[in-house]
């Protein structure tokens, strides 16, 4: 499984570039601050740093952001928003629910750097900041109500056995992501990754019905 994950596919919010096509102040500051939070996580990134990886002095900084946590929480929603929109690419894309998810599972990751979503919540300081947490919160769950619609949208077609809760399900799936990036970066491998994905993508198998391996 290949293991690419840029954050420059994320969606572009305010501080976008010029149109001279040089990315503006504000745009460098949280690009920055986007990829020191998913190498080193909110504690580990200093104002300091961010400046340094944005090429810009301290008072620019502060006269786009209140401090650190400020630029942080908007760093964490573009990454967060940008997540939602790859994740949306494998699950509104043609084919049965099965093959949707499946596309969802297997889409090309950087496993070895973790979730840029989950890594923050490794952080104490995220984690006991309702401001901080709130996109994460979002995110996690727009995730697995997304992909419990498309669950139960194979229920209702027949593509999928009726019996498996939908939520549950999709839960399911989240938990092996999230999970098998841990067992990953535990082992400095991306086999474990690999094979709690195979192994979601069996247990998926196993409700696809009859009529959904039937050529239309």
């Amino acid at each position: 499984m290949s293991t690419r994950e840029p954050l420059d596919t994320q969606v572009a919010p305010p501080g976008t570039p010029s149109p001279q096509g040089t990315p503006t102040t504000q745009e460098r500051l949280l690009r920055s601050t986007q990829e020191l939070l998913w190498e080193r996580g909110y504690v580990g990134t200093s104002p300091k740093a961010i400046l340094e990886r944005a090429g810009v002095g301290q008072g620019s900084m502060y006269h786009h952001f209140a401090g650190k946590s400020a630029l942080a929480l908007a760093a964490i929603r573009r990454t967060a928003e940008g997540m939602k929109a790859v994740a949306e690419e494998s699950l509104s894309a043609p084919g049965t629910a099965y093959e949707r998810v499946a596309g969802y599972l297997l889409r090309e990751r950087h496993v070895l750097r973790g979730c840029p979503v989950g890594r923050m919540t490794q952080d104490r300081d995220v984690v006991c900041s309702p401001e901080l947490r709130q996109p994460l919160d979002e995110m996690f769950g727009w995730l697995r109500g997304r992909i419990a619609e498309v669950l139960a949208e194979g229920q209702r077609r027949g593509e999928l056995a009726a019996g498996p809760d939908p939520s549950a399900v999709a839960a399911t799936v989240a938990a092996v992501v999230q999970g098998g990036y841990v067992l990953a970066r535990a082992a400095d491998d991306t086999a474990p990754f690999d094979a709690a994905v195979q192994g979601a993508l069996s247990l998926l198998a196993a409700q696809v019905t009859p009529a959904a391996d039937s050529p239309a």
